[in-house]
């Protein structure tokens, strides 16, 4: 059964939504989204003060098809192509940066579920699409071999949307007898996530952050639970068990992902800028309006273009991407060094137009429940995100040198 909701369509209902073509199934989820934008914005601060996503507004995305977006068609969803997921995703961070967020992490949930087997993977998915899942990516928990799974025990943070996920997972270490087991030909100690039925598994209160205070991220910890051998899965090399394009290479399409949110946010800046100067407001000691300043508009201008520019190249590397992933899967590893060193730069851009906006607003930007500081703190707080780390930019500078292309943090 799911949490925090309505339950998910009946198989009747699911076969009706089969009988659609793919398109107009996901014309219809984007419709739902942008129609939904206005109270998600209208609600951001109450979303930020509740450090999490209100029921309604949790039932709201579910059925507008949010969570089952990247479901495969096969299982009630709507197996949306990328393109489709960032405009989803952008249009709900331009509403309320948490939200956009929140919906990414809970969207991903079928690629991850994927790297199980297949009937683990159906059965999962045997009661409707709307299946979310949250957890930790770093391995920050150790799982003792034991008979027909592992023993698990650990602790992991930045656990987004754990309050509200029906299954919880965890990297871990493997060991046996209490001694990390070691990879292949002296390769690092082998990972493996496990994964818990929400019930099980303990949401520390944590999260009180700068930004994105909406996300419930929090710290999420097992100690000593059992996990069959089949709720485990290879989160970084495993191989997908259902066919498709968006099911190949997730982590990759997990950055652009991650790209849309960002965009979405500084949009949103935008756009509370402009609703501002609507106002006719003007700075203090200012001998004209805001709008009517010629050195404001140079910087509005550019912070647009910045935005405009971040989200072009999203689009562009998405349609390679799922070229690639359709026709071609083996040149993806050609696309992961743009695409990884994608996601700094897209930051600094975004960041950069809201630090424009906010700059520009006065001193009313900063006080509590400013949109422009809810803004500020989500863009700066994505900022910290280990994948926009700008050390990732060396990526396609190695590329470009023909240099092997290596984690750069």
């Amino acid at each position: 059964m799911l949490h925090g909701g309505t339950r998910p369509p009946g198989a009747a209902e699911r076969a009706d939504e089969r009988e659609e073509e793919p398109m107009e199934q996901q014309d219809r989820l984007v419709e739902a989204v942008t129609e939904l934008a206005p109270e998600l914005s209208r609600r951001a601060g109450e979303i930020e003060a509740a450090r999490d996503i209100p029921g309604d507004l949790l039932d709201a995305l579910r059925a507008a098809g949010c969570f089952r977006m990247f479901v495969p068609r096969s299982h009630g969803g709507y197996e949306a192509d990328l393109r489709t997921g960032l405009r989803v995703l952008e249009t709900l961070a331009r509403a309320d940066g948490s939200t956009g967020w929140t919906v990414m992490i809970g969207s991903e949930t079928p690629h991850l579920l994927a790297m199980l087997p297949r009937e683990r993977f159906d059965k999962v998915y045997a009661d409707g699409p709307d299946v979310v899942v949250a957890g930790g990516f770093a391995p920050q928990g150790r799982a003792e071999l034991a008979d027909g799974g592992f023993q698990v025990t650990g602790r992991w943070a930045y656990a987004s949307g754990s309050r509200h996920a029906d299954l919880i997972f965890g990297n871990c270490v493997l060991t046996g007898d209490g001694e990390p087991l070691p990879g292949p030909s002296g390769a690092p100690p082998e990972l493996r996530s496990m994964l818990f039925p929400a019930g099980r598994v303990t949401v520390h209160d944590t999260w009180h952050a700068l930004g994105l205070r909406g996300t419930g991220s929090h710290d999420i910890e097992v100690s000593d639970e059992f996990c069959a051998a089949s709720d485990s899965f290879d989160l970084f090399t495993g191989t997908p068990c259902v066919p498709g394009p968006g099911f190949v290479a997730p982590l990759v399409h997990f950055v652009l992902h991650l790209g849309a949110v960002a965009v979405g946010i500084a949009q949103g800046a935008l756009d509370d800028m402009v609703a501002m100067l609507d106002g006719g407001r003007q700075r203090l000691y200012a001998r004209q309006s805001l709008a009517d300043s010629p050195a404001f508009r140079i910087q509005l201008g550019r912070a647009e273009l910045d935005v405009r520019a971040a989200r072009t190249l999203l689009r562009e590397l998405a349609d390679d991407l799922w070229a690639a992933c359709a026709t071609d899967p083996a040149a993806v590893a050609g696309l992961h060094p743009r695409v990884s060193a994608a996601l700094p730069w897209v930051t600094e851009r975004a960041m950069a137009a809201v630090d424009t906006c906010y700059r520009a607003a006065g001193g009313g930007a900063s006080r509590d429940g400013a949109p422009l500081q809810r803004r500020f703190r989500d863009i700066h707080t994505f900022s910290q995100h280990a994948a926009a780390a700008e050390g990732w930019l060396g990526n396609n500078g190695a590329r470009l040198l023909g240099r092997p292309v290596e984690l750069a943090y």
